[in-house]
């Protein structure tokens, strides 16, 4: 059988890309999910993380205070106004980076939310275990808070189609702060500024212990796409966009725990959205897909549709980022085609979580080739021989 690579070119120099434009898809579509590391007797939904018990308890006080009060209590970023510079100064980098307490910066005014009395917290259960998932309303809000938790408080522009944030590796100072309490408790030695000094350096290697996943959400149409244009009433888009944005997000925190890979890339967009169709609506729609993407109306290009978002660093030549829509549209067909005619078996709650794994094992190229539906189906049988889910 012909190797991937091979396949790979041979599917490019189908879809007319140059040499050169071949290269840059080759490097830009190479899968890079790490299936090494799978354990052959997998449950799902998985076992919630560390931090999901930290999580609990801001739940909880969120249930009397409020959520944005009670997280401004916790999260240190949300002590900060969003200002242009403000992640140089060096209070900032002292309360963010060493986690010293913010009671007397005057930089730390605190975040301002138009609407904080509508920040929701919840818990959400996914295939990968549950998540925190902050929720606003507010279109405004949703920026702050993505500026706040990624953009180290500052105003970076944030795309008009993007409508949910994926945080993964943050460094949450409270637990570290809970962590030293219940150590200094243990032993009246460890009360000593060095003897912690010492036991800070054994905790940065156990990231599980002090750094957090969640998902910022927030309502509104998803992709940026109005009710008008999916030609479905405001209040029914409104719904099924809330759902599609949440599985869309819990997709890529399943290929972060099982892959180690949660990339800016139309790969993993593409798996996260057909999760996310198929949960809203129960079956996976092509057009819905690429109308999110800008390519409803394919070889025109919509200019702020999100594939524009992922066009990688460095950005895709014009030339081969028009060879990758076209390779978006066929594998957006072909998963649909796959879907329609094996809808009975994927229903079931045990092969649901086998073609999200699957579908990671294959690239652009393979999905968009005319042997799609065949490489998909192998790759199944394949994970249903090794896993026991």
């Amino acid at each position: 059988m012909i190797d991937q690579h091979s396949l790979r070119s041979h599917v490019l120099a189908d879809f007319g890309a140059t040499a050169a434009q071949a290269q840059e898809l080759l490097v830009y579509n190479q899968n890079i999910f790490n299936h090494n590391t799978l354990n052959h007797s997998i449950q799902f939904p998985l076992p919630p993380e560390a931090h999901l018990a930290a999580w609990e308890e801001y739940a909880l006080a969120a249930r009397v205070l409020g959520t944005f009060e009670a997280l401004k209590r916790v999260l240190v970023q949300l002590k900060f106004p969003i200002v242009e510079g403000i992640s140089q100064t060096q209070t900032y980098r002292d309360a963010t980076r060493k986690g010293v307490a913010v009671d007397g910066m005057t930089e730390a005014t605190g975040l301002v939310l138009q609407q904080p009395q509508k920040l929701q917290l919840l818990l959400h259960q996914s295939l990968a275990g549950t998540i925190p998932v902050l929720l606003t309303e507010n279109r405004d809000d949703f920026v702050s808070l993505v500026q706040a938790l990624t953009k180290r408080n500052e105003p970076q522009a944030i795309p008009a189609s993007m409508g949910a944030c994926m945080v993964s590796g943050f460094n949450n100072w409270d637990r570290i702060r809970q962590y030293r309490q219940k150590w200094e408790a243990e032993s009246f030695a460890n009360r000593y500024p060095s003897s912690w000094q010492e036991e800070f350096q054994q905790l940065i290697p156990q990231k599980e212990l002090y750094q957090d996943k969640f998902i910022i959400l927030s309502g509104g149409s998803y992709s940026n796409v109005s009710a008008k244009d999916m030609e479905l009433e405001e209040s029914q888009w409104q719904r099924l966009s809330l759902t599609i944005r949440l599985e869309h997000e819990c997709t890529h925190y399943f290929t972060r725990r099982l892959f180690n890979s949660m990339r800016n890339n139309i790969l993993d967009e593409l798996i996260a959205d057909y999760r996310g169709i198929v949960v809203a609506t129960g079956f996976y729609r092509a057009d819905w897909c690429l109308r999110f993407l800008g390519l409803e109306s394919f070889p025109d290009y919509r200019e702020g549709g999100r594939l524009q978002n992922y066009r990688g660093q460095p950005p895709l030549s014009d030339g081969a980022f028009e060879i990758l829509q076209a390779l978006v549209k066929a594998a957006a067909e072909n998963l649909q085609c796959f879907h329609a005619e094996y809808s009975e078996d994927l229903t079931d709650t045990n092969m649901q979580p086998l073609m999200l794994m699957g579908l990671t094992f294959l690239t652009l190229e393979e999905l968009a080739s005319q042997e799609a539906k065949f490489r998909i189906q192998q790759t199944l049988d394949k994970l249903q021989t090794v896993f026991t889910v």
